[in-house]
């Protein structure tokens, strides 16, 4: 659970995996689209407190949100995605009511701009290759710490309950637990 007074354990590099906002009429509710406001300054209170890099990927929601918080702020932002841009674009971004792909089309521009673009390749099959996409935010995060001399926290941007072996979020979770990264979480359902 989202709590302002934790955001002072932020620091430099944090790696970040959320969900995406829900498609039209999902029978499951994690993420609504009108929370995003919400959910985009809860963000903007956790990376305010000293961040200086931003890891994730660039998924409509939680992802997209972050990196226009962190642009806003100054914060370096490095992307990782699991193939593709034009790929990614059609799977992960514009399969959801919004203006997601313009977003999405200016943070790439920019980061690519920076050579702060990471393209895994292609894998076996989407939850591989999503799977891998946590595993190499992960280990960007705590590489630029190390390189950094700092320290990588991890934020997850969530309902808080994970939808069982296939939820993405809940697997970045347990790894960023499992390398011993300090974890923030972020609800996208409550205010």
């Amino acid at each position: 659970m989202f709590n302002p007074s934790e955001t002072a354990r932020l620091s430099s590099v944090v790696a970040l995996a959320g969900r995406r906002v829900d498609a039209p009429g999902a029978s499951d509710i994690r993420f609504p689209s009108r929370n995003a406001a919400m959910v985009e300054g809860k963000l903007r209170e956790c990376l305010q407190k000293g961040v200086r890099v931003l890891v994730c990927s660039a998924a409509c929601g939680s992802d997209l949100l972050a990196l226009g918080v962190a642009r806003e702020l100054g914060i370096r932002r490095r992307v990782v995605l699991p193939f593709a841009r034009a790929i990614f674009r059609e799977k992960s971004v514009v399969d959801r009511p919004g203006d997601w792909g313009e977003r999405y089309d200016r943070a790439l521009d920019e980061v690519e701009e920076q050579h702060d673009l990471v393209i895994l390749g292609p894998s076996k099959s989407d939850a591989d290759a999503f799977a891998a996409t946590n595993e190499a935010i992960i280990q960007e995060a705590l590489e630029i710490a190390q390189h950094e001399g700092t320290f990588a926290q991890a934020l997850v941007v969530w309902n808080g309950q994970s939808r069982g072996s296939t939820d993405h979020t809940a697997q970045f979770l347990d790894q960023a637990r499992g390398k011993g990264m300090p974890v923030l979480e972020v609800q996208t359902l409550t205010s």
